[in-house]
């Protein structure tokens, strides 16, 4: 069974992004196709990019980077959940990103994005340019979450409605899909 990594890209307190992935992994958890697992930068703690090699010679001299790296390396495909600042997705995330190099290659790639009415579209599609430049594979399919907190309950619980449950299902099964089509690229590399 493929490996899928879920990414908390939001570390700000109180953030939306720990319910809405909590959400997520629960129906990638009913779903059944995937094991899973969940990386909350939040709790990763990166510093700022300090590692003195560039990624791509995996020479990583922390052992924070050595962490990071066994778990995206060990993925076969990735979802990341992502808020939107500002128009664009979180510095943590790209600093997460930038880390490594040859451990993002050759996986798909999806998102769950929230925010306002803009539903964290616009994060994505910058994301989609960094991630690509890595050899990731965004999917097409995604789930947008609009206006994000009436989905929570008051115990900050998403309560999603049918368009985000069958995005999410959407997504996985091409995630599925794109992962099984890319196995042996990762394999060659």
């Amino acid at each position: 069974m493929p490996k899928l990594l879920t990414i908390i890209a939001s570390t700000r307190p109180g953030r939306v992004g720990l319910p809405v992935a909590m959400w997520f992994q629960d129906r990638a958890q009913a779903h059944g196709g995937f094991e899973l697992e969940l990386a909350d930068l939040y709790e990763l703690d990166l510093p700022l990019l300090d590692e003195p090699n560039h990624p791509r010679l995996q020479k990583y001299t922390k052992a924070h980077t050595e962490a990071w790296s066994a778990t995206v390396d060990s993925a076969d495909a990735v979802v990341i959940v992502t808020a939107e600042y500002n128009y664009g997705y979180p510095a943590a995330l790209k600093n997460a990103i930038d880390y490594l190099h040859h451990e993002w290659r050759y996986k798909p790639v999806g998102f769950v994005s929230y925010g306002g009415v803009a539903a964290g579209t616009r994060a994505v599609q910058q994301l989609k340019q960094v991630v690509g430049a890595l050899q990731l594979f965004p999917v097409a399919s995604a789930v947008n979450i609009p206006f994000v907190t009436q989905f929570l309950d008051d115990d900050r619980v998403v309560q999603a409605n049918d368009v985000m449950i069958q995005a999410a299902t959407a997504m996985l099964d091409e995630l599925l899909v794109v992962e099984a089509a890319l196995t042996s690229l990762r394999s060659a590399s």
